[in-house]
């Protein structure tokens, strides 16, 4: 029997007990043995399947030879850094989903893990039930990763969807979304770009192999969008997604960022539309693989948790080394990148033009919403200076 802990029985918490408790059969079949859960580590008792389970105390767990997993579900950093801190020193593999804490302590905490001869593993903290970072670590490690973007937060997707769907302001489509349990009461993490922010740096932080630090990435969310912008794209044959972008720069410097982007409805990850979250890996040898599915969810993010318990048992003694370089060097403005932009001013064509040079129309009504030639963000923000700009995004080509 091999028995395991859980910190945290909210969704993601509850959803490793099911699924360790349903798919038991198969679990067994595959490491030769019973996976159990032995103890959940909680603030508060409450009656239910797993009152028998609960504890209060950490050191029951830190202490206890016979679990040889925790898998952390706790959110946040404070505890949940302390906590998987003392597992990883008590000789037991860890597992999360927590993007924060991957994001902000990730280095660290693996290279205590490679210390004590243990895995730190969090394929559940980027994209859910999506197996993103487990391909890009392993099955893509002949290539040299060149760009990673994607739909990387599902309740910004789901409030997209209804504005492109139903013509709902970004507000009302903010209250369906909490209404249906997409989003929380304080939906600032998602609406405002910082749930994706911290994706993307775990992605760059895999594929480029240096720490990225959050707090240096700009993150603009979708709080600000307007309607008209929607409906224009649409009518032009784009769509608006809010992604999270790392990109490897020419003379071997990296950079990432969040914001919402033209996307030309040709492009798959175009037409992902409600919950789903899409991630596309640009590898020089294999082009463009994109990876597509739940995001979020009880299930099929502890569905990547219970995988991930399942990968430190059968490594012997844990996995083949995943991580980066804490050097964070080299990390670049993303305003170097070139690109097309979307404009709409206030103001006429020739205005535009004035400013841009060539420029491709989308809407002349009083207002101007044009595509201008590649550029980068700073000669963008330059050019538009005398411009009364209304919106201004980069297009994804």
């Amino acid at each position: 029997m091999i028995q395991i802990a859980i910190l945290g029985l909210g969704t993601v918490g509850t959803g490793v007990a099911k699924v360790v408790a349903e798919n038991a059969r198969q679990i067994e079949r595959k490491l030769g043995e019973p996976l159990q859960v032995k103890a959940i580590l909680v603030r508060r008792f409450k009656d239910g399947p797993y009152r028998q389970l609960m504890t209060d105390d950490f050191r029951r767990i830190e202490e206890d030879e016979d679990i040889r997993v925790v898998v952390e579900t706790i959110g946040g950093v404070e505890a949940a850094y302390e906590y998987t801190k003392r597992a990883l020193n008590a000789g037991k593999h860890v597992v999360t989903a927590n993007k924060q804490l991957v994001a902000e302590k990730g280095c660290e905490l693996l290279a205590l893990a490679q210390r004590k001869n243990v895995s730190y593993l969090f394929e559940a903290s980027v994209g859910g039930g999506i197996p993103v970072l487990h391909p890009l670590t392993q099955c893509m490690a002949a290539n040299r990763i060149d760009e990673v973007y994607g739909i990387l937060n599902g309740t910004t997707n789901y409030i997209l969807t209804r504005m492109v769907r139903t013509g709902a302001f970004f507000s009302d489509a903010l209250r369906e979304a909490q209404a249906k349990g997409y989003a929380e009461a304080d939906p600032t993490a998602d609406v405002e770009g910082i749930d994706a922010g911290r994706k993307i740096c775990i992605l760059a932080d895999l594929a480029f192999g240096r720490q990225i630090e959050p707090e240096t990435v700009p993150m603009e969310g979708i709080s600000k969008l307007s309607l008209r912008d929607v409906k224009i794209a649409q009518r032009a044959g784009y769509r608006i997604k809010l992604l999270g972008r790392a990109v490897r720069l020419p003379g071997g410097g990296r950079t990432a960022y969040v914001a919402p982007h033209f996307i030309p409805g040709e492009n798959p990850i175009a037409s992902v539309e409600d919950v789903f979250n899409a991630v596309v890996i640009r590898g020089n040898a294999t082009g463009d693989v994109m990876f597509y599915g739940k995001g979020a969810g009880e299930l099929p993010t502890a569905s990547a948790c219970v995988a991930d318990v399942m990968e430190c048992l059968q490594q012997s003694p844990r996995r083949e080394e995943i991580g980066w370089s804490p050097e964070s060097e080299g990390f670049e403005d993303p305003s170097r990148l070139e690109t097309r932009h979307y404009f709409r001013i206030e103001g006429s064509l020739t205005d535009a033009a004035m400013a841009f040079g060539q420029v491709e129309v989308l809407s002349e009504d009083g207002e101007t919403a044009f595509l201008t030639e590649p550029l980068s963000g700073q000669d963008a923000v330059r050019q538009s200076r005398q411009l009364n700009v209304l919106a201004c995004m980069r297009v994804l080509d």
